[in-house]
């Protein structure tokens, strides 16, 4: 039945009526068509400002990567063991500046990276409690080096002797460390000892799985923590202290070295050097060791800077101890 004409005009009028208000209102209708009256498109205020990023950290004097910029020169010791290296004797800050004196003939067309290389587990003749034949270094020493360190622009190796301990173990206990994007690893095959070996009385040695094993934690930190390049060193006297050395393989963002350690006269450390160096992995760098006490005692003298720098391939690490 159709509504009478007056009661239809009523009805659209009511109809209209409760459309406008709605509209008005912004409520009863959704969809990208219809926006609210606190809807403002492209409002500045609305703009979530992006936060300034972190710059990656970097190595002591600048940058990420280590070789070719730089040439590593350093001392090794322990506080207060003058018989463990040059930076055991008298004030680290006096160490330091002569450090860096002496390092510039070693530069040869690159910066130079001083290095203080702090022998933080130390082997020891005796088991201790734990029959591992060493001892780690308290941390306050290493805060103190650290501190020394960045104030000189210089990186800190952590030296490890693990007697009996293995070498995974030992640099995982210093992680808290490792994190830095200043310090890295400088680590003492000849004092890994095995089961029923005991240090000063014969040569320990490590196999190239283990020292692969660390340089992929070492990756894993650097990844992790998005930190430059990490230095991995090795310490080798002989042919013998690493077993398998060729197969060694490379670890993102960890560099390694190889430091040649013979002793003796100028000749002698040469016949090592060539003879310890031909074994090296093409990625491992080459370092090389002199010794202020040995080296003059058993050899007669110091070698020269030059002489050093004669050798071949030329050592990328230059280390005193």
């Amino acid at each position: 039945m159709r509504l009478p004409h007056a009661h239809r005009s009523l009805a659209a009028f009511l109809v209209l009526s409760a459309t406008l208000t709605a509209g008005c209102s912004g409520q009863g209708q959704s969809g990208p068509d219809v926006a609210g009256p606190e809807t403002t498109v492209g409002s500045a205020s609305s703009a979530t400002p992006s936060p300034t990023p972190t710059p990656a950290p970097e190595l002591p004097r600048g940058g990420r990567a280590v070789f070719p910029a730089y040439r590593l020169f350093g001392y090794s010791g322990a506080p207060g063991a003058e018989g463990q290296g040059r930076l055991g004797i008298g004030a680290l800050d006096e160490r330091m500046v002569e450090m860096e004196k002496r390092a510039q003939p070693y530069a040869k067309g690159r910066k130079i990276m001083p290095v203080m290389e702090l022998i933080a587990t130390t082997v020891h003749g005796s088991a201790g409690k734990d029959g591992m034949y060493r001892s780690r270094i308290d941390a306050a020493v290493i805060q103190e080096w650290l501190t020394t360190a960045r104030k000189h622009k210089a990186m800190l190796l952590l030296n490890i002797q693990p007697g009996r301990a293995s070498f995974p173990d030992e640099i995982k206990a210093y992680e808290k460390w490792l994190k830095e994007p200043d310090v890295g690893l400088a680590l003492d095959p000849e004092w890994r000892m095995g089961p029923g070996e005991v240090p000063m009385k014969t040569f320990g040695h490590v196999k190239a799985a283990e020292l692969n094993e660390c340089a992929q934690w070492v990756s894993e930190l650097v990844a992790k923590h998005n930190l430059p390049q990490k230095v991995m060193l090795y310490h080798q006297l002989n042919e013998g202290v690493v077993v398998n050395e060729p197969t060694l393989v490379p670890a993102k963002g960890v560099v390694m070295i190889k430091s040649v350690d013979g002793i003796g006269s100028p000749g002698a450390k040469v016949d090592t050097w060539k003879r310890v160096v031909a074994k090296k992995p093409t990625f491992v760098h080459g370092g090389f060791k002199l010794f202020y006490q040995e080296d003059v005692e058993t050899g007669g003298r110091l070698m020269t800077p030059a002489e050093v720098m004669a050798l071949k391939p030329t050592p990328e690490y230059i280390l005193f101890e």
